[in-house]
């Protein structure tokens, strides 16, 4: 499987040579200001697996915590992915692909920090953390 993806002003492009291992929606406070909604949809991605095909040169990173960076467009904004160090995934933002990725988000984490003005309403799992990921 073959996925590709870009930012809104399609200065950066990407693809995915393998599959997704897994979707989630992230209720973290950093995922909400990061994204300016009530949670960040992301795929866990093999890192081996993704590759900037056009534009790295708009493609900057911003550290948000001690482990991870978050990088984005800094033509549009658009955050892209975010890689924790010393994991071989990323974390690729999913309304940035192009492609339907065919699989579908699997869980909502850290729901214990939720926006206190989103109700989750469907009926995949809740963490209020993120351990017990299988991705």
């Amino acid at each position: 499987m073959s996925l590709r993806g870009s930012c809104l002003c399609t200065k950066i492009a990407y693809q995915i040579s393998g599959d997704i291992i897994g979707i989630n929606y992230c209720h973290c406070e950093k995922c909400r200001k990061a994204s300016g909604s009530a949670f960040a949809t992301s795929a866990a991605v093999n890192l081996k697996d993704f590759a900037i095909i056009n534009g790295r040169e708009y493609l900057k990173s911003y550290p948000s915590s001690t482990n991870k960076n978050r990088y984005f467009c800094n033509h549009c904004g658009s955050p892209i992915y975010s890689e924790f160090k010393n994991l071989s995934t990323i974390y690729i933002r999913l309304g940035t692909l192009d492609d339907d990725p065919v699989k579908r988000p699997e869980v909502h984490i850290h729901t214990g920090v939720k926006a206190c003005w989103h109700d989750i309403t469907d009926e995949l799992p809740q963490l209020n953390e993120d351990e017990g990921l299988q991705f």
